[in-house]
């Protein structure tokens, strides 16, 4: 999954994007209103994460503009106002969901969570299942022929998109914008690195490799339910 933060406060936006990130997203700060309207005209995200009060173009008036335009992201106000009216305000701008500071990232997690789903359309699964892959998305666990394998959270994340995608074929540059920042350099050979890593950890036990490369192309997972 792909967020986009906007929030002018350094802090604030550190402390969402290491959570999300811990959390399997993949994550892009844009420090005010301009540059997070410029970012979300731009890049596909699966919801964005919007402070109200910010210098050069503030979150009310980014988002009653990329509304105008047509976006649909799902959006999630951060305010400290607590006023009924400020969460209305909010809203009738075009928010999908209005939170107010300080509050628990957990909270924050489980909304943003909620706001995928609504989006989409669909029940978001807490387990996926590829042949004899098993990945439990609340504990954060994967277990291959029900062995437990130990990944790092970017292995995790990769592994993650690769199973929600299950039988199609994802390239590069579709990895790099949902597992990594999407300001990654494309020469870069972070993804073939990567998908070397969990090759090997998910053959360790002696099963076949499941990802099969599509030379020029992409990546695909192989297996099913």
């Amino acid at each position: 999954m792909r967020c986009i933060v906007v929030d002018d406060d350094p802090k604030i936006a550190s402390f969402i994007k290491k959570g999300l990130e811990q959390s399997g997203f993949a994550v892009d700060v844009a420090e005010d209103g301009k540059e997070g309207f410029l970012l979300l005209s731009a890049e596909p995200y699966d919801v964005a994460i919007v402070d109200i009060m910010m210098p050069r173009l503030d979150g009310l008036a980014m988002v009653k503009d990329l509304r105008s335009q047509g976006l649909r992201t799902p959006v999630m106000f951060l305010s400290a106002k607590r006023a009924v009216d400020d969460r209305v305000r909010g809203l009738d701008a075009g928010g999908d969901d209005y939170l107010v500071k300080p509050f628990a990232f957990s909270e924050l997690l489980a909304r943003i969570r909620a706001l995928i789903r609504r989006s989409t359309g669909a029940k978001e699964p807490t387990r996926l299942v590829a042949a004899d892959l098993e990945m439990n998305l609340l504990k954060r666990t994967v277990k291959r022929g029900g062995s437990s394998i130990d990944l790092q959270p970017r292995e995790f994340s990769l592994l993650e998109y690769l199973m929600r995608n299950t039988g199609d074929v994802v390239s590069k540059t579709m990895i790099m914008e949902h597992v990594w920042d999407y300001n990654f350099d494309p020469q870069t050979n972070v993804v073939e690195a990567s998908v070397c890593r969990l090759r090997a950890k998910l053959t360790a036990g002696g099963g076949g490799n499941p990802i099969r490369t599509m030379r020029g192309v992409g990546y695909v997972l192989e297996g099913g339910e």
